[in-house]
C-alpha cells in the first residue's frame, strides 16, 4: 500500500469510506518517534498528549517495538485456552508491582472496566449494585458507560443498564448515602482524568476504603488512565496508600499497543470462573511482549523518577503562569497528569496550540489536558510549554 498520499487525499479518503464518529484535526500524521510526530508534508509536531495517554513512553519506544518485532515472527496469536509464557510473566510483572493480585488480560479500558463490573456482582450475587462518580469516566460499552456518571455520554442510547448510582466526586456522605442492601461494589477512578485531572483529598480514598471494608463491598480502582507510571508511582492509589480490591488497566501499559487489565486480590479473582468472561484477543503475545517491554524500560531507565522532577517542572511553570494571567483558574498536576482550568473554553486554545505545531486536549470543555511522555526531555518540555503560555497569553490579550 502507498504512504504517499498526502493529508487532503487521506482526509478525502476518510470523507468517503470511514464513520465520521470521530471529530478529527486536518492532519494525516505519518511517523513518530519519541514525543515528535510528523505528517505526510513532514510537518513536526510536539505532541504532548501522545496516543491519547497510550503512548506513556513516547512514539515507538525502542524496547516495545524490538519485542514486538520479535515476537510477531514467531508466534502472534494463539487462544487463551494455552498457555503463553509471556502471559504469564506479565501477569506476575504487573502484580509484583501493584498489590499482589491475578491478572485478566483483555484489549482496552472499557473492557476492563466491564471485567470488574462483572467479577464485584459474580462475587457479590445476589447484590448488584456500584456506586460510582460524577465526572468519572469509564468506556464506550454499555455497561462502562452506565457506570460513567456523565449524562451527555447516555443521550439516545437509553435505557442504561440498571445498578448503577451516582456521587459526586470527594462526598463520601453521600456515598454512604447510596449504600443499600443491594450495593456490592464501589468504583472510582484515583484521579478523574476525562473528568479533567481531578485529584482528590487522602481522606476521601481513604474513606472510600473504610466504607468498603464496614459494608461487605468491592473497592475498585478504575487506573486506565493513572496506571503504569504516569503519576510518578506505578500506580495512583500508591500515592494515597489505599489498596483496592480491583484495579483496572489498560492506555499505558503496552506502551502504545492495544492492551488491558483487570487485577484482582487473590480472594476475589476466582469467582470469575470459567465460561463468564472472555477477551479473544486479551493478553495474545504481542500485547504481553509490549507489556513486559513497558515495564523493563520504565525501571531500567528509571523513569519513574524522571517522571516526578517532570511533574514539579509542569506544577512550577504553570503555577507561574497562572499568577500572570487571569485566565487560568486552576492547575492540578500529579506526575504527567496535568490539567490547566480555564475561565474560557479550551478548544480554540487547542487549535492555536496545533497552528503552532504542538498537540494537546481539551476536556469539559475549559480543562487543557496534558498527558505528556514520562520520558519527554526537559528541554522539549519547556519548548512546549513555552509555546502554551504564549498562546495563553495572546488569548487573555485578545
Amino acid at each position: 500500500m502507498s504512504t504517499a498520499l498526502s493529508s487532503q487525499a487521506t482526509i478525502d479518503l476518510f470523507k468517503e469510506y470511514v464513520i465520521p464518529n470521530y471529530g478529527r484535526y486536518p492532519v494525516n500524521l505519518a511517523r513518530g518517534e519519541g514525543s515528535w510526530v510528523w505528517d505526510s508534508e513532514g510537518d513536526k509536531y510536539l505532541d504532548l498528549f501522545p496516543g491519547w495517554g497510550c503512548n506513556l513512553l513516547g512514539h515507538c519506544p525502542p524496547r516495545v517495538v524490538q519485542a514486538v518485532q520479535e515476537q510477531v515472527a514467531t508466534l502472534i496469536h494463539v487462544p487463551n485456552t494455552w498457555h503463553m509464557e509471556a502471559q504469564g510473566q506479565w501477569a506476575k510483572m504487573l502484580s509484583d508491582r501493584s498489590f499482589g493480585g491475578q491478572a485478566f488480560f483483555c484489549n482496552s479500558g472499557t473492557e476492563a472496566n466491564e471485567a470488574a463490573i462483572k467479577l464485584a456482582r459474580l462475587h457479590s450475587s445476589p447484590r448488584y449494585k456500584i456506586i460510582t462518580f460524577q465526572g468519572g469516566f469509564h468506556g464506550r460499552t454499555l455497561g462502562a458507560l452506565s457506570a460513567t456518571a456523565q449524562p451527555k455520554y447516555h443521550q439516545g442510547i437509553g435505557p442504561i443498564c440498571a445498578g448503577f448510582s451516582y456521587a459526586p466526586f470527594g462526598d463520601l456522605e453521600a456515598v454512604r448515602g447510596l449504600i443499600d442492601d443491594e450495593t456490592c461494589a464501589i468504583l472510582v477512578e484515583p484521579v478523574q482524568g476525562e473528568g479533567g485531572v481531578r485529584i482528590p483529598s487522602q481522606e476521601f480514598l481513604a474513606g472510600l476504603r473504610e466504607l468498603a471494608d464496614q459494608h461487605g463491598l468491592l473497592l475498585m480502582f478504575d487506573e486506565v488512565q493513572t496506571g503504569c507510571g504516569r503519576t510518578g508511582q506505578w500506580f495512583a492509589h500508591q500515592h494515597f496508600d489505599v489498596t483496592p480490591d480491583v484495579m483496572t488497566l489498560a492506555k499505558a501499559v503496552c506502551g502504545g499497543v492495544a492492551g488491558g487489565a483487570m487485577l484482582a486480590k487473590r480472594e476475589i479473582a476466582p469467582s470469575l470462573r470459567p465460561g463468564m468472561h472472555a477477551a479473544t484477543f486479551g493478553g495474545n503475545p504481542l500485547a504481553a511482549r509490549a507489556g513486559i517491554a513497558t515495564l523493563e524500560t520504565i525501571e531500567e531507565d528509571d523513569l519513574l523518577s524522571h517522571c516526578r522532577q517532570l511533574s514539579e517542572l509542569f506544577r512550577e511553570r504553570l503555577e507561574a503562569l497562572q499568577q500572570e494571567l487571569d485566565l487560568i483558574r486552576e492547575v492540578r498536576v500529579l506526575g504527567v497528569m496535568i490539567g490547566i482550568e480555564l475561565a474560557v473554553e479550551g478548544a480554540p486554545i487547542v487549535a492555536q496550540c496545533l497552528e503552532q505545531k504542538l498537540l494537546a486536549n481539551c476536556t469539559q470543555s475549559t480543562v487543557i489536558r496534558l498527558l505528556p511522555a514520562m520520558n519527554l526531555p526537559f528541554d522539549e518540555a519547556e519548548q512546549g510549554l513555552q509555546i502554551l503560555a504564549d498562546v495563553l497569553r495572546r488569548q487573555q490579550a485578545a
